[in-house]
């Protein structure tokens, strides 16, 4: 399976956390599933999936949103590369970042987690950091609150109104990394918007 791509979105389980600032990675595997008409579906490592195309003729995609609270992502990332065949080179993890201003978007490969306790246990879980990550920014809180209470905080009324559009971004950017490598999305995502 050369040609498959495992794309997971972090975030928490359940109705309270569905619409948080810690949930737009799985807000994008919604995306990308909405866009191929699948539904995601119960997966025997921890998390529902969908299985789909990047085009016809093309990579596929395994769309995963994992089980588990955010802060234990690794076991079912873990999982569900090992049952796919996927190398770490091919698990891309789109997730939350407070350190990038709200409504734009970085790329990279490996490095550090940034005190991101999801990152952090995929990267103790697949035994690297060197897999292709797709950071969403949700910025940093105003004033003094804690940012763990930020990120649990649905979207503000503002943010709202953009969300679908970077949401919308996200996924593109993903399927921009999948079908011409990283050095192209970050040149069409790190560029400020037009």
């Amino acid at each position: 399976m050369a040609d498959t791509w495992l794309i997971v979105g972090l975030g928490n389980p359940g109705p309270r956390y569905e619409a948080t600032r810690h949930n737009v990675g799985q807000m994008v595997i919604d995306e990308l599933a909405r866009r191929r008409s699948e539904s995601l579906r119960s997966h025997k490592a921890g998390a529902r999936v969908a299985e789909s195309w990047l085009r016809p003729g093309g990579a596929k995609l395994v769309l995963a949103k994992p089980n588990s609270f955010m802060n234990v992502s690794g076991g079912p990332v873990s999982a569900l590369a090992a049952f796919y065949s996927v190398p770490p080179e091919r698990v891309v993890v789109v997730h939350d970042e407070l350190d990038i201003p709200f409504d734009s978007l970085k790329l990279k490969v490996g490095g550090g987690h940034g005190g991101h306790n999801g990152v952090r246990d995929v990267v103790k879980a697949l035994g690297t950091p060197d897999f292709p990550r797709v950071r969403v920014g949700i910025g940093r809180p105003p004033g003094r609150q804690d940012p763990a209470d930020w990120v649990l905080d649905p979207f503000g009324s503002a943010e709202r109104q953009t969300l679908p559009i970077m949401i919308g971004d996200a996924a593109d950017a993903v399927e921009l990394l999948v079908g011409e490598g990283l050095l192209a999305a970050q040149q069409r995502h790190h560029a400020p918007r037009a």
